[in-house]
């Protein structure tokens, strides 16, 4: 027996918006993706987020490492953790920004 869908979510969005929407949403209703993105978007399991984090975290540090290599600046341990630290402060927002332009 299916589950029965008795509350309704309604949002006002743009031409351009809705046109998108469609376009993401291929052979399926809009409402019918809206709904996946927005269950998707309150139940991401937390080890995929944390991989998400720790992942991006990681291309930080490894690509401003490699951008200070190719200018000839060796790192120093004050480097290397200031380089972390930044990572670290970043990573949550730049996983938020990934996961909702993947989304959109």
């Amino acid at each position: 027996m299916p589950v029965l869908l008795t509350k309704c979510l309604s949002i006002k969005v743009t031409d351009e918006d809705y046109a998108s929407f469609e376009t993401v949403a291929g052979d399926r209703h809009v409402s019918a993706w809206a709904r996946d993105v927005l269950l998707q978007a309150v139940t991401t399991p937390p080890t995929e987020m944390i991989l998400l984090v720790e992942l991006l975290a990681l291309r930080t540090i490894v690509v401003n490492l490699q951008f200070a290599l190719a200018h000839g600046e060796p790192p120093t341990v004050e480097a290397m953790q200031r380089l972390i630290e930044r990572a670290d402060l970043e990573k949550f927002g730049r996983a938020q920004e990934r996961l909702h332009a993947h989304h959109l």
